[in-house]
């Protein structure tokens, strides 16, 4: 981007240099980090330990900013997580609904509505999928956002963008602090050249006069359930 100051004289902004540092320093440490950089959330070194406090303390604020994104967030643990899924499911009315080939199928096994694997399901018959269920990859507790590398319980792009409904399940040790936090774990996911889709709750979008509309590019709902562990 090139700025003038007010004798005209050009100005280059070194705003994309520095997205580009971060990005680097987070893949491998080669990135320089300017000094507010450097004192701020952004860079810090990874998630803390599971199990710690300040562990908890990060996955409560990842539920709390997610929820403030107008989705449904809830905690349970690994043996309450069917009966989530299932109570998820049932509350939006959805009776069909699209996996992906590699989801665990212990997770839908509470529930009663007709699961339909994906197999390269056409965009026709995904509309006619009431809800999809998928797994996720990382939650990022600063931005509230659920990243998915669409690995084999994650699914293809389209899982998640056609159906109405996406319920998510992302385990507590896939949180992490922040934006750098999460490209050092995507970054097998970066090397492979696999799409990256990065939700930040529900679709929503605009109209000219500023009416928040939601569905437009994706899901009306967005309900996320974080499981222990």
């Amino acid at each position: 981007m090139v700025a003038t100051d007010p004798r005209g004289t050009t100005v280059m902004s070194t705003a994309r240099e520095e997205i580009l540092g971060r990005i680097r320093h987070a893949l491998d440490g080669s990135g320089a980090r300017t000094a507010d950089t450097a004192a701020g959330p952004v860079g810090m070194t990874g998630a803390p330990t599971p199990g710690s406090t300040a562990h908890d303390a990060m996955v409560e604020r990842f539920v709390e900013v997610t929820a403030d994104y107008r989705a449904v967030v809830q905690r349970c643990g690994p043996e309450q997580l069917a009966a989530h899924v299932a109570a998820a499911l049932q509350a939006y009315g959805a009776g069909r609904v699209v996996i992906p080939p590699g989801l665990e199928q212990d997770w839908l096994s509470a529930s009663e509505a007709e699961f339909v694997i994906d197999d390269d399901v056409s965009t026709e018959g995904l509309d006619r999928c009431d809800a999809v269920v998928t797994a996720a990859s990382v939650g990022i507790a600063e931005t509230g956002t659920i990243v998915l590398d669409h690995t084999a319980d994650q699914g293809r792009r389209a899982l998640t963008l056609v159906p109405d409904v996406h319920v998510c399940v992302i385990r507590e040790s896939q949180v992490t602090p922040d934006v750098p936090g999460a490209i050092r774990l995507l970054r097998p996911a970066i090397e492979a050249h696999r799409a990256l889709t990065w939700i930040s709750g529900p679709s929503a979008t605009s109209d000219i006069e500023l009416n928040r509309i939601e569905g437009v590019h994706g899901p009306r709902h967005l309900h996320v359930i974080v499981v222990a562990g």
